[in-house]
């Protein structure tokens, strides 16, 4: 054998193999639209839907789909609400000047009811664009999306989105990054919506691709576990589990701006 076949071979061999995508498996099944005019995401809660529209929030009668409130903020203040959920007495917004840079987030509180702006905390400028936030245990979590092109901060990229736990003073505690197998997917965009969910585990939906990433805490290191991928027909954007109907989770579709109630597989337990 020729001795550059021999070489070739031996580098090949000693090349690191790709990270393998876990397999997708049963996705979600859409069983209610709702018309409404949300192009960013969706918030659930007992009795409402709120369509979060950048600078416009709607709260909907999740029963009959009727409009209950509104409220619409200074575009030049809130130019781009990306996500909300109900935590404790507030809907919480997590909101930023995307496609600005320098990137800009902050965490905005809203009366559930009213929808009345109540209070802001200024996350400031470093880490990314604020797309999701939740609590658990004590603790505030938020993603921080980073792009490759509009509202990228070079020499930020893709790979730089971020998992961040606060304290309740919002000081940062720890940081995990995503998974080469996750940033494959969702470049040159980033994760825009996502949470916890069943069983403990991070539920991650992206910019366009109609999948959900299960996602955990790693035992070790500083790298997110991929579990595995749901489909679902939401494109991405900011998804919210309801809390008072196990096994439900609220999408968007941008094609027709309807929110859609989805039904997780039976392999997804609460």
């Amino acid at each position: 054998m020729p001795i550059a076949l021999i070489l070739a071979a031996a580098l090949q061999a000693a090349a690191p193999a790709e990270p393998a995508s876990p397999p997708p498996i049963a996705g979600f099944e859409t069983v209610r639209r709702y018309a409404s005019d949300a192009s960013q995401g969706v918030a659930v809660g007992p009795r409402d839907l709120y369509a979060v529209s950048n600078f416009n929030i709607v709260r909907l009668d999740k029963k009959t789909g009727e409009r209950r409130a509104e409220w619409t903020g200074q575009k030049a203040r809130f130019p781009h609400i990306n996500s909300c959920a109900l935590i404790g007495g507030d809907l919480v917004c997590a909101s930023s000047n995307f496609p600005a840079t320098p990137q800009v987030s902050t965490v905005e509180f809203f009366d559930p009811s009213t929808l009345a702006h109540r209070r802001s905390v200024s996350l400031g400028l470093g880490t990314g664009s604020i797309t999701w936030v939740d609590r658990k245990d004590g603790f505030w979590w938020a993603m921080f999306a980073n792009y490759d092109a509009k509202g990228g901060e070079p020499p930020r990229d893709h790979r730089h989105t971020t998992l961040v736990k606060f304290d309740d003073q919002w000081r940062r505690l720890e940081g995990w990054a995503l998974p080469a197998t996750i940033l494959e997917r969702i470049k040159p965009m980033s994760i825009s919506g996502g949470g916890w969910g069943p069983n403990g585990r991070f539920y991650l939906s992206g910019h366009d691709l109609p999948e959900l990433y299960v996602v955990a805490i790693p035992d070790g290191g500083g790298v997110l576990d991929h579990l595995t991928t749901l489909p679902m027909e939401a494109e991405g954007q900011a998804v919210d589990w309801d809390e008072s109907d196990k096994g439900m989770l609220y999408g968007i579709t941008r094609r027709t701006r309807e929110i859609l109630r989805m039904k997780a597989p039976a392999s997804v337990k609460r």
